[in-house]
């Protein structure tokens, strides 16, 4: 007991400290914590609003350097442009040309993300189905689907069936190579949680895959939409030329024959403008309802 109390004794003391009460600083002394936006902060945060300034710069310098030529046969000025554009809406010519492209291309890219959906689904169901799909993107994909121009004449003859056969060869791989690469990036553990619930084969697919490999799926999507809307305006330029109709590209083309520059530019010019409209409207709009919703982007 005279031991215990020894070594209570010998212990240090720790001191008491002090409570220290501070009163709240005044909005006078203290430092501003939110500070409001200004009117040009909140505009430049705008996407949409950056865009548009991005495009008025743009033709900006398409309209100044226009002037600076002075020749509507090399050059013409944006506003030129314009008014080609917007005759060719009026008498409707630019939106007949337009439609009957955009047509021919959902179907080419339609029958495109169907066969590219089939290889990847193969390809994560098996390994000879995985051989397969890189065996035959590593041959095809690097082929230019205007190389296949010549043999698409032969087989499907003058008309949209040679337009949809190289359409859905130049969107097939695309986005069969991107699909495939985004569920291959899929972690394992992710995986092996959806078949502990129970899933397997076409609902483990749906369900973990598709979710997870979404941002590489999508981005096959828009290289399949970009590299459909090129080979289609190429391939109205020769087909157009072979059987005398066409959309944009055979309107192009024929413009250019007839030194129709400003409507040649008109016609790329509403190209230009499909292209934004898929891209800002359809595109963002799912990729704001999937992927940043589901925090897969900032």
């Amino acid at each position: 007991m005279s031991s215990a109390k020894a070594l209570a004794e010998a212990a240090p003391v720790t001191p008491l400290r002090p409570e220290i009460v501070r009163d709240r600083m005044t909005a006078h002394g203290g430092t501003i914590v939110e500070k409001p936006l200004s009117t040009l902060e909140l505009l430049y945060n705008q996407a949409w609003l950056r865009k548009l300034l991005i495009l008025f710069v743009l033709a900006s310098i398409w309209e100044i350097y226009g002037r600076y030529l002075d020749n509507d046969l090399l050059f013409p000025t944006f506003t030129s442009t314009l008014a080609a554009f917007f005759r060719g809406v009026a008498d409707g010519t630019l939106p007949l040309r337009a439609w009957g492209s955009v047509k021919i291309l959902l179907v080419g890219y339609g029958i495109g993300i169907v066969l590219a959906t089939l290889l990847t689904g193969l390809a994560i169901a098996s390994r000879i189905g995985t051989d397969f799909l890189e065996t035959m993107t590593s041959m095809l994909n690097p082929l230019p689907a205007i190389a296949l121009l010549p043999l698409a004449l032969i087989w499907f003859g003058l008309g949209n069936g040679s337009l949809i056969f190289v359409l859905v060869h130049s969107v097939t791989w695309a986005i069969a190579l991107n699909t495939h690469s985004g569920f291959l990036s899929v972690s394992r553990t992710l995986t092996m949680v959806g078949r502990n619930y129970g899933l397997s084969g076409a609902s483990l697919i749906r369900k973990i895959l598709i979710p997870a490999a979404f941002p590489s799926i999508l981005t096959g999507l828009k290289v399949g939409w970009a590299f459909a809307w090129r080979t289609l305006i190429a391939a109205e330029l020769v087909f157009g030329v072979s059987s005398g109709s066409g959309g944009l590209g055979w309107f192009i083309f024929e413009n250019k024959n007839m030194l129709d520059i400003p409507n040649v530019f008109a016609g790329l010019l509403t190209v230009i403008l499909i292209g934004l409209v898929v891209e800002n409207l359809i595109f963002q709009t799912i990729e704001r309802h999937t992927i940043r919703r589901w925090g897969m982007q900032a």
